[in-house]
């Protein structure tokens, strides 16, 4: 118990180091989901404790729960036809820890330079790469936490800047009432080398989450905070000039999901992000809202989200992992 606690203590503190740090975000394709499970709830989810690789990568707590010597395959669309495809494999290391390597390649096409003077200079290619290492470890009976190393690289034409950093994550579950929570800090860390003479940090974030499943009913309800440090920056003005009260401001820092199982080797999900709703939506209409499936048939899983982000994109996401 003195080990979890002197863990939880080191996380608390985290936001006043991050707090003190200060400065732009770069690299924001990694608040992009690996998950389609935690895409169809929303696009953030940190504490479904499920024997699912790719979920980890949301919390690298949540490692522990992953069938040993598991391959995961991911391929993304995403808006303006960029592409994402990824790629993990994790091991066990008896029945306490577990570690992972993962890589994340985003495409996004081909683009025509130009000088000030509108004079064209050529095509380029943008893209961005990700490789992370992580390790779990089992502290107890009902708590693990992880951490996971990252490396990320990004080429914009004759652009280029390399970054690292490290995902923190904590997770509580009770198998008996089937609650989970979770605590995770995010892409702390920042630029080895900037893009030009400016260094940035990488877009840090602090994120909790609960998951429970329901007393009488095989469905699991989920609730994720997210961006926890940047409450001023994400206040609207509505129409008429004011600002959006305190219950709307928490709207858009949580994330609702749910999983319904159909029999032990299918689940559904739908989720709904009011922030993004809020953001890129021009109308009501269904932005913000998200929906996946998972099927499980013997050593191989497959899942898909779709994730509608604004009133002309959406997002596909899948998954495939075999258990070697």
């Amino acid at each position: 118990m003195k080990t979890i606690k002197s863990i939880i203590i080191i996380l608390l503190l985290f936001p006043l180091t991050i707090k003190a740090q200060g400065g732009e975000s770069a690299f924001n394709f990694l608040r992009l989901p690996y998950s389609s499970r935690a895409a169809g709830l929303g696009g953030y989810n940190i504490s479904i404790t499920d024997d699912d690789l790719s979920m980890s990568m949301h919390n690298p707590a949540l490692l522990i729960n992953v069938s040993d010597k598991t391959i995961d395959l991911s391929f993304m669309t995403y808006m303006s036809g960029s592409k994402i495809a990824g790629a993990a494999f994790n091991k066990s290391f008896g029945k306490r820890s577990a570690g992972a390597v993962a890589a994340r390649y985003v495409d996004y096409g081909m683009f025509d330079g130009y000088t000030q003077d509108n004079i064209f200079t050529g095509t380029f290619r943008a893209m961005d790469f990700e490789l992370d290492l992580m390790y779990c470890y089992l502290l107890g009976e009902h708590w693990s936490g992880g951490a996971s190393g990252k490396f990320v690289y990004s080429q914009y034409g004759t652009l280029n800047s390399l970054a690292i950093g490290v995902d923190l994550g904590l997770n509580y579950y009770n198998p008996d009432s089937e609650f989970s929570a979770s605590l995770v800090f995010k892409n702390l860390g920042g630029q080895v080398k900037a893009f030009e003479d400016k260094h940035e940090l990488m877009p840090i974030d602090i994120q909790l989450g609960f998951t429970k499943r329901l007393s009488h009913a095989p469905i699991y309800i989920s609730a994720t905070l997210v961006d926890l440090l940047r409450w001023k920056s994400t206040s609207f003005y509505n129409a008429d000039g004011s600002k959006d009260n305190f219950g709307k401001l928490l709207l858009k820092h949580i994330v609702l999901g749910a999983d319904i199982l159909i029999g032990k080797n299918f689940y559904a999900s739908v989720g709904y992000n009011y922030r993004i709703s809020r953001e890129l939506s021009t109308d009501k209409g269904l932005t913000g809202l998200s929906l996946g499936a998972g099927l499980h048939i013997k050593k191989v899983k497959f899942g898909a989200s779709f994730s509608k982000l604004h009133v002309s994109s959406s997002s596909l996401l899948f998954n495939i992992a075999y258990s070697i």
